[in-house]
């Protein structure tokens, strides 16, 4: 069987929590980049790690800023040593879904699901918040297939319209936290099924994909008068049946000593595609202010949540990474995404598949699960326990891959460890870490109650 497969690593890691000290913010900027001043609408090649190194930045009125997603699909970071102004526009928007095929997430965002073709259901949106797909209807009288789920972030997904017989998919949950610690983007809209019905053998509509993630970290002042957008793409119309749902808002985030301006900041979701049932509409991202002055008059959607200033990066994390499939090694920066698969398994393999799995900064004896989810249909999971040593180890499982669709892995690792921490008071129980379509891993300090702080904040306050 020729198995396609793409991977997304994921992993939570308990912990029980040694007090801090405040420390001060500094946006981390060394200023290699030089000042950005465009003087027409400029498209930005990310980096491989997403980060600018900027002195100061202006953006003048009608000048647009968008940028190109990077191998590892990491979010956008914009650092400056001085002042930030953004009197133009920054666009880390998700893309519409167009026809059956999906709409791309914006930098650090997930894309959208597949629309069904021909009685097949929808595929499921990307990202931790993914809606979910449309259902084939089991009625031969209607053939009225089901719409797709929006996608969730900060606020949920809607359902997509259906019926009893072709239910539509449930809109995506929320994930993250209001500081956006990590920096995540949103998720993708669920596929919209295709028809059953002989005299209208129509395909669903490919869910949107999410909005983006952005983090602008200045050591002076950020001034907005212009706008700064993440929304999520809208899903494809559907024809005479399903339409994709739309996907989620994504992440905008602003630290600086002060912020100011007008303007408009926006990390909104959009309404699903149209036909014979409506997709779900995609929920609202997340956006955060932090500095020591607000001053600002801003128009935001979603509500901004504020705090004094954190930071930004921290250094060796715990990792965890899928190294090779059915004996096939991965490349350095997998894709991650169903259109683009980095492993294609010869036709003479057979079921359960071999996963590897490296880890770093991990207990030896830690379970890794490892989840195949197929572009159509139902998920499968393997485990595995890590062996080696805490620095270095290596886990493998058995797994079964759909042998008619692409599927996307993702691996998952829970350990406990001894320390005593603590945040506002409240001690820290357990840190997730994660690698968003193969890149690098990010790791994120959860509270008994459930706040998420960035391990880069957690460790700046440790100095």
């Amino acid at each position: 069987m020729h198995k396609k497969v793409s991977l997304i690593v994921i992993a939570a890691l308990l912990l029980t929590g040694s007090h801090f000290t405040v420390w001060a913010f500094e946006s981390g900027s060394t200023g290699a980049d030089g000042p950005f001043n465009p003087s027409i609408n400029t498209e930005f090649q990310l980096p491989p790690d997403g980060i600018f190194n900027f002195t100061t930045v202006n953006i003048p009125s009608g000048v647009t800023v968008t940028f190109i997603k990077n191998a590892s699909n990491t979010p956008v970071y914009v650092l400056a040593t001085g002042d930030v102004i953004i009197d133009g526009t920054i666009n880390v928007n998700g893309s519409g879904g167009n026809g059956l095929y999906p709409g791309t997430g914006g930098p650090g965002g997930f894309n959208g699901g597949l629309g069904g073709t021909f009685n097949l259901i929808g595929g499921k949106g990307l990202g931790h918040g993914g809606g979910n797909p449309g259902s084939v209807s089991t009625d031969p009288a209607t053939y009225a297939s089901g719409a797709g789920g929006g996608g969730g972030f900060g606020s949920n997904g809607s359902d997509g319209y259906g019926s009893d017989f072709g239910p539509g998919g449930t809109g995506g949950g929320t994930y993250g936290n209001t500081k956006i610690m990590p920096a995540i983007g949103g998720s993708g809209g669920g596929g919209g099924a295709g028809s059953g019905y002989p005299l209208y053998p129509d395909q669903g509509g490919g869910g949107g994909g999410g909005g983006g993630a952005i983090i602008i970290a200045s050591s002076g002042t950020i001034t907005v008068n212009g706008s700064i957008t993440a929304n999520g793409g809208n899903g494809a119309y559907g024809f005479q049946f399903s339409g994709g749902g739309g996907g989620s808002g994504g992440a905008i985030k602003l630290i600086a000593n002060t912020i100011t301006g007008y303007g408009t900041i926006l990390a909104t979701g959009p309404i699903g595609g149209g036909g014979g049932n409506q997709g779900g509409a995609g929920g609202n991202g997340r956006i955060c202010l932090e500095a020591n002055t607000i001053t600002g008059t801003f128009s935001t959607n979603p509500p901004y949540t504020y705090g004094y200033p954190g930071t930004v990066f921290v250094t060796n994390p715990p990792t965890l990474k899928i190294t090779s499939v059915g004996g096939i090694n991965i490349p350095e920066n997998p894709s991650g995404t169903y259109g683009s698969p980095d492993v294609t398994l010869p036709s003479s393999t057979t079921n359960p598949v071999t996963v590897n799995i490296s880890a770093t900064n991990i207990p030896v004896g830690t379970i890794v699960t490892v989840t195949s989810n197929p572009e159509y249909g139902t998920s499968t999971n393997a485990t595995g326990a890590l062996s080696g040593t805490n620095e270095s180890s290596t886990a493998s499982a058995q797994i079964n891959l759909s042998t008619e669709y692409q599927c996307i892995l993702t691996a998952t690792a829970t350990f406990t460890i001894q320390h005593a921490m603590y945040w506002d008071g409240e001690k820290i129980e357990k840190v997730r870490v994660a690698t968003k379509m193969g890149g690098r891993s990010e790791a994120v300090y959860i509270t008994k109650s459930g706040k998420e702080i960035r391990a880069e904040l957690m460790a700046g306050l440790m100095k």
